[in-house]
């Protein structure tokens, strides 16, 4: 709940983030591999499939830990009001706000990590002899994506967008290496 204080332009701001990086990041992992190979083609439903196991990982993973996040925030409160039972904070409305702030969150980047998975894996659908441009158009994602990031936090747009794009090579490389999807 600590999270409305710190981000004023959006409530939900490091799960849109977490969630557009996550996607990305997993299709480059589990689809490089069947990108490049080009030994068949990328289909609907493979593209479908990956982005939705990239979404429900990711909502899980968010909402637990959102949700382990605000529960420690709300003991943390019942401990500097030196309150003698632990979990009364948490049995009250808060509890439940925090449980429904951690599942609103989650939602929000589960749903951006579908979109984000989608995107270069619907590029290799739609253009599959071109095999290094859904690569091409993920790493540019995520150089947009650290270009805004640096924009939001007043860092280095530069060093930002090199951060994530190589991230992504790094990533997409092991993909190719591991070749699952």
């Amino acid at each position: 709940m600590n999270r409305s204080r710190h981000a004023p332009r959006c409530a939900h701001q490091l799960d849109l983030v977490a969630g557009v990086s996550d996607g990305i990041l997993t299709a480059l992992v589990l689809g490089a591999g069947h990108m490049i190979a080009g030994r068949t083609q990328v289909t609907w439903w493979l593209a479908l499939c990956v982005s939705m196991a990239a979404a429900i990982s990711g909502l899980f993973i968010f909402d637990v830990a959102h949700y382990a996040e605000l529960r420690s925030e709300l003991l943390e409160a019942e401990r500097q009001l030196n309150l003698t039972q632990h979990g009364r904070l948490v049995a009250t409305r808060l509890g439940r706000a925090a449980f429904i702030d951690a599942l609103m969150g989650a939602l929000v980047a589960g749903g951006s990590t579908f979109a984000r998975a989608l995107m270069p894996l619907s590029v290799t659908v739609m253009a599959p002899r071109s095999a290094f441009l859904s690569i091409g158009a993920a790493l540019a994602a995520l150089a947009v994506l650290g270009y805004l990031l640096a924009r939001t936090v007043y860092g280095r747009p530069l060093h930002w967008m090199l951060a994530l794009v190589l991230g992504g090579a790094v990533l997409a490389c092991m993909g190719v290496k591991m070749d699952i999807a």
